[in-house]
């Protein structure tokens, strides 16, 4: 019988907090979420505060994720992270995310080098997709995001692809208060399993954690959580308040039947 997949809520900070702030937000989520184990939680800090962190949440069940990886092992690349730092550090680490392809960049190969290095390194890249608002208005969405899984999977083996977390993340709903509808978000991550059958098999997508991402609060989670196919989120700006992370958390953590 198939085991149902666990759901993953992970936290992305971005650039906000201090240090010291950091490791208060990490205990307040803590206290507020430290008790769900059926749902797998993640918290995302600068890179400043990962290991002030990660001592901070040590004796609870939430990992720790970076938020960005070079996929070089080291080198005279002057404020960049590589695998190997991260590697004993995080558990996670956010690859491809849009604001790094916009404000950095990051082409589909970049981001493909990064997930390879990430999965070869033991650490499970949380691989970000989606459209921006022009794409979807021109009925573009499908084909602009399956052509971003495809790349950012291009040479995964079959045995490494289900450590993989895939975040939908339309652009059009980040940062705006605007968010998707469960049943939108839901369409596309059904698509984005497609996909990932079609590049492997079924049996293989239906391992494969998918999570939805965009202006989700702790009102709105049951509805995406709801969702068959939809396997978790990766939460913005929800992340910085506690109370409002750990609702989400307890939204997804709440029974479903997901079957992978």
């Amino acid at each position: 019988m198939s085991e149902r997949r666990r759901p993953i809520v992970a936290g992305n900070w971005k650039m906000n907090t201090t240090v010291d702030e950091a490791r208060r937000l990490a205990s307040e989520i803590v206290e507020a979420a430290g008790d769900v184990v059926s749902c797998e939680v993640v918290v995302c800090p600068p890179f400043v505060s990962l290991t002030e962190v990660k001592r901070v949440i040590s004796s609870s069940p939430i990992e720790l994720g970076a938020q960005n990886l070079n996929a070089l092992e080291r080198g005279a690349y002057t404020g960049e992270v590589s695998w190997s730092m991260l590697q004993g550090l995080c558990s996670h680490v956010i690859v491809g995310h849009s604001e790094r392809r916009t404000y950095c960049h990051e082409t589909d190969a970049e981001v493909n080098a990064k997930a390879r290095a990430a999965l070869a390194a033991g650490l499970v890249p949380i691989i970000c997709v989606g459209e921006r608002l022009e794409q979807r208005d021109a009925g573009q969405t499908a084909g602009f995001v399956s052509a971003q899984v495809r790349a950012a999977f291009d040479g995964v083996d079959a045995g490494a692809a289900p450590r993989a977390v895939i975040a939908y993340e339309p652009l059009w709903a980040i940062g705006t208060g605007r968010a998707a509808s469960g049943a939108d978000a839901q369409q596309v991550i059904a698509m984005i399993r497609t996909v990932i059958a079609e590049l492997y098999a079924s049996s293989v997508a239906q391992q494969v954690r998918i999570q939805y991402g965009g202006s989700v609060t702790g009102a709105n989670a049951a509805e995406f959580a709801g969702q068959p196919d939809i396997d978790g989120t990766l939460v913005g700006g929800a992340s910085l308040k506690a109370a409002e992370f750990a609702a989400i958390v307890r939204a997804f953590a709440a029974p479903v039947n997901k079957m992978g």
